[in-house]
Formats: structure tokens, C-alpha cells, sequence
């Protein structure tokens, strides 16, 4: 009778009143997040984990000019706050977020290749967009959250997601113009990851960008290093570097301008979270509006944490999502594992000069497949809600707000300038509430 309930309170969190879960042992089938494996097979699916989120997490620095040894050091460091703040309720892994990319590079004016010689006014504004999304958290715990949804419908989220990834097109297409071999080079990594994506077998599937960049980073290497047709990769880094050293720090500056474009990131990281809750929630069975406003205030808590040491801002990772969707094994002590495992790849130099040797066209053909599945997502997300586009108001939000996003409008009020990223946030926001039409809606995901 005792195990029966301990049972049912690991499957389901909203029954135990404790902060963090009991986390009952469970050798085989489904695994709750208030349970466990044994320690081997938790440390494995940890590890497993980590996989899943380091092509991203690594690459989304890399296009920013950041340091990737400190992202993945902050991404586990991020990690660890948001187990803490959600009790250890919500499995989750945090790595770096693709919202970001867009409006530093604006706010930087960084050209694409190398350290950002702007890095420290990037994270004053990632921490005030750390602070926004915290303060939203902590409104979510007062008094729930149902005004999102109201604020943000399908239409408009799905405008916003779909903008991030139209706005970074010209950085994609432009990492593999360079000269005829980086174009080559850069479609045959986009191939390699469309291969993996639909051809490969079981858990390699769901892990396109690391097993696709492997691919076209060693193809670059034949070519360039073996063949001469290329510009040859410098591992004269990798060798100069120690295994075990102090990462390198940034301090954030203080920037009005840099702040009030990368601060609107935050309503992305918003809708981000919510989906990515309310898709564990699906797999799991479970309830965790509860813990929604946590989520929140976890996220922004890491984020904060991380733009005032050098690391990108971070969110929910969906890659870690497909991993427990396909092994349905949801235990939150996975995360810790990760966690661990990535900080600690955080104080390895010789991990962080290997990952700077990634040729230009690599990187470009991995951004060409990212930022166009950024764009899908938000087409994704039309779908699944069943936003109606025969009524105008949806139609003309999503027109106007695309348009403007993808042509990067900057908006200036007063001594302030939005990004096309800013204005086309705010600007779907607005023009979803001001625009309303008598007819009602066809189908329920077209209206809150």
C-alpha cells in the first residue's frame, strides 16, 4: 500500500508537499521525474543528455563571438539554479538560447568570426533580459498564467519564433559565401544534417546538429588539410592548451542601447518555456502549471547568472525533450548528471580550443539548418494551434510582424533604438490587441 503511493507521487509531484521529490527507485519501464534509476544507468543517461544539447549550446556562442567553454560551464551552472528553483519538479536541461543571436550581433556589431571584441555590452543587456523574464515569473506565481495567453496567442508566438530565424538568415547565407569551396562545403554539412535527421538509426536521429557538423568538419578537414583546396584548419591551439584551467571571464557592461534591444528577448524565452513545459507535461501526464512561474524565475535566474560571468543567455532545450520522449525516462537526477558533466568540461581548455578550430562554412551550413528550423517552429506552432488565417486580425499580424522582422526595421524612441527583433516583438503584441474582428473563430487554437 505504501510503495503503491510513493508511486503515484513520483509520477505525479503535485501529490507530495515536500520541496524536492522522493525520488523511489524504478528499474524498468516509465521513470517519473520523482524517480530514479540506479546510479550506473543515471549517469549514463546523464552523459546521454549532454550529448543531445552540445551541438546547439556550443554552436549558438561560436555565432556570437562568445567563448563556448564558459557557455557550456554556465549552460550546466543555469541548469543546477533551475533544478534548485523548480524543487527538482520539471525536467529540464538549460543551454544556450538562439533568441540571443540576432539582437547581439546588432547590439555588438560583431562581424562573425573570432572573439567579440563587444562581448561585455551583450551581457548587461542578456542579464536585463534575465531580470524581465524573472520579473514575469515571479507575476506568473502571484496570479497565474492565463494573461499570457491571452497577451500571447499561437499567432503571435508563432510570429515571434519565426522572425528570430528570418532576421539570422543573411548571417547563415552569409558564413558559406566566402568563395566557391566554404559554399560547397557549407551545403554538404546542411546535407550531412538532413541525412542524419532522416536516416540514421535510434537515438543518433535526434542528435542532427552535432552528428552533421562532425561530418562536415571532418569532410573540410580532407579537403582543406589533405587536399590543399581550402584554407587548412590550425590545431596548433588545441596543442598549446592545457587539459584542466580557470575559464575566461567577462564582466558586463553597461549599455541603455544594448539593454533596451536584447531586453524583448525575454517575451521570447517566455513562450519558449511555456511550450516546452507544456510539452513535458504531455509526455509525462502530469499537471506542472504549478510550477510554471519557477520555470520562469529559474530561467532568468540562470540567465542572469550567466551574462555576468561571459555565458549566453539560456533556455529550455528541446533536443533534451526529444531525448526523454525517446528513452521515457523523465527522472529530473538525469539533469544534475548533465549539469555536472558539463561544468566540468567548462574547465578544460583544450575542449575549448578544439571547438574554435570549427571551420567557417561549418558553422555557416549548421546556422543555415538552425535558424531555418527556428523559422518552421514558428509555422509549427501556427499548425498545432490551429490558427485561422482567414481572419484578419491573424493574418495581418503575422504579415506585418514577419515583414518587419525579417527586413530588421529598427524603431527609435527617443534616445532608445529596437532592433527588427524589438519591433517586431512588441510590434505583434500590439497589433494582435488592437486589431480585433467581429467574425469568431473557426477553430479553438485561433483565439485565447
Amino acid at each position: 500500500m505504501r510503495l503503491s503511493r510513493l508511486r503515484r507521487i513520483a509520477m505525479d509531484p503535485a501529490t507530495d508537499t515536500s520541496y524536492f521529490p522522493r525520488w523511489m527507485l524504478r528499474r524498468e519501464g516509465i521513470v517519473g521525474p520523482g524517480e530514479r534509476l540506479p546510479a550506473a544507468q543515471t549517469v549514463v543517461l546523464g552523459l546521454q543528455h549532454v550529448v543531445a544539447m552540445f551541438g546547439a549550446t556550443v554552436l549558438a556562442p561560436l555565432l556570437m563571438g562568445f567563448d563556448p567553454n564558459v557557455a557550456i560551464l554556465f549552460s550546466g551552472i543555469g541548469t543546477l539554479i533551475f533544478f534548485i528553483i523548480v524543487g527538482g519538479r520539471v525536467p529540464s536541461y538549460l543551454g544556450s538560447s538562439f533568441a540571443f543571436i540576432a539582437v547581439v550581433i546588432a547590439a555588438t556589431g560583431y562581424a562573425g568570426s573570432g572573439p567579440n571584441a563587444n562581448l561585455g555590452v551583450a551581457l548587461g543587456g542578456i542579464i536585463a533580459a534575465g531580470l524581465l523574464y524573472a520579473a514575469i515569473g515571479f507575476v506568473v506565481m502571484a496570479i497565474g498564467h492565463r494573461w499570457i495567453d491571452r497577451l500571447m496567442p499561437p499567432v503571435v508566438t508563432g510570429s515571434i519564433v519565426a522572425v528570430i530565424g528570418l532576421n539570422l538568415a543573411p548571417v547563415a547565407v552569409k558564413g558559406v559565401s566566402a568563395n566557391p569551396f566554404d559554399t560547397w562545403i557549407g551545403i554538404a554539412t546542411v546535407a550531412a544534417v538532413g541525412v542524419v535527421a532522416v536516416r540514421a538509426p535510434g537515438l543518433a536521429r535526434r542528435l542532427p546538429i552535432l552528428l552533421g557538423g562532425v561530418a562536415g568538419y571532418l569532410l573540410y578537414a580532407v579537403c582543406a588539410n589533405g587536399l590543399g583546396l581550402g584554407k587548412p584548419i590550425d590545431f596548433s591551439a588545441v596543442a598549446d592548451s592545457a587539459w584542466i584551467g580557470w575559464p575566461k571571464f567577462v564582466a558586463p557592461v553597461w549599455s541603455a542601447h544594448a539593454m533596451a534591444l536584447i531586453a524583448p528577448v525575454a517575451i521570447v524565452l517566455v513562450a519558449e518555456n511555456l511550450g516546452h513545459v507544456k510539452a513535458v507535461a504531455a509526455m509525462t501526464g502530469q499537471n506542472l502549471d504549478a510550477w510554471l512561474g519557477r520555470a520562469f524565475i529559474g530561467d532568468g535566474l540562470a540567465t542572469i547568472v550567466a551574462g555576468a560571468g561571459g555565458g549566453t543567455g539560456v533556455t529550455t532545450y528541446a533536443e533534451n525533450i526529444g531525448v526523454m520522449a525517446v528513452t521515457r525516462v523523465y527522472s529530473t537526477l538525469l539533469f544534475v548528471v548533465a549539469a555536472l558533466a558539463a561544468i566540468v568540461l567548462g574547465f578544460s581548455p583544450k575542449f575549448g580550443a578544439l571547438i574554435m578550430t570549427i571551420p567557417g562554412p561549418v558553422l555557416g551550413g549548421l546556422s543555415i539548418v538552425v535558424f531555418g528550423l527556428i523559422t518552421a517552429t514558428g509555422g509549427r506552432i501556427w499548425v498545432q494551434n490551429r490558427v485561422d488565417f482567414s481572419r484578419s486580425r491573424n493574418l495581418v499580424t503575422a504579415a506585418v510582424t514577419l515583414t518587419v522582422g525579417a527586413g530588421d526595421l529598427a524603431l527609435k524612441l527617443g534616445g532608445f533604438t529596437l532592433g527588427g527583433i524589438g519591433t517586431a516583438t512588441f510590434g505583434a503584441i500590439l497589433l494582435y490587441q488592437l486589431f480585433r474582428d467581429d467574425a469568431k473563430p473557426a477553430e479553438s487554437g485561433s483565439e485565447p
